[in-house]
């Protein structure tokens, strides 16, 4: 069993971002030799703290703090690819969005022992794959919030396969869903990453 995590940093529900995350989603288990499932994490809809700078390693937890979001991390460790969606407000992620990547500072906790030169510890094994999807408006700067998911990515383990960004013209929800060639890049990329993973575990 393919093990796919979608998070989506959208709080529109069923809205450009979720459309464009389920397309490669199925892009995955259309060209997937094995059977996948989805889960879908919404983070607007989980209640949980900022990143709160501990100064300390919550090992052998993941974070000090067992609020809503503490039940994502099992998953985000385990499954096999990543997929991560958001909106972009001012030239960034969204709120939801880098709130729970700020949670996740602790996959790599801090090294306080003086012993390696590195200061923090790779306690995550398992390769990941991953993609971005990002929407916003014609006038939107995207890159920003590419490199902040990308970033999150290197630090989780994830290997970024690609991005799907939608630039719309309009105010309406889901708007992509009018926009064919963007909805088949997103099935396109499902099918890169289905494609890399049957060349990795061959």
């Amino acid at each position: 069993m393919l093990n796919i995590l979608t998070l989506t940093g959208s709080p529109i529900k069923d809205g450009s971002t979720d459309i464009l995350l389920n397309q490669v989603a199925e892009g995955i288990k259309h060209a997937s030799t094995e059977s996948a499932r989805n889960e879908i994490i919404r983070l607007n809809d989980y209640q949980y703290l900022p990143c709160q700078s501990c100064g300390k390693s919550p090992e052998p937890d993941f974070c000090f703090f067992r609020d809503d979001i503490y039940q994502v991390y099992e998953p985000l460790v385990e499954c096999d690819v990543v997929l991560f969606g958001s909106p972009v407000y001012f030239d960034t992620v969204s709120a939801q969005a880098k709130l729970f990547i700020d949670r996740c500072n602790c996959l790599r906790p801090a090294d306080f022992s003086g012993e390696s030169d590195h200061p923090f510890k790779k306690i995550l094994t398992k390769k990941r794959l991953g993609a971005i999807v990002l929407v916003g408006g014609e006038r939107q700067e995207f890159e920003c919030a590419r490199k902040v998911i990308a970033g999150f990515f290197k630090w989780a383990e994830i290997v970024n396969i690609g991005a799907v960004i939608y630039a719309g013209s309009g105010w309406t929800a889901g708007a992509v869903s009018e926009d064919g060639g963007r909805l088949t890049e997103a099935l396109k990329l499902g099918e890169k990453i289905a494609s890399r993973i049957l060349i990795e575990g061959s």
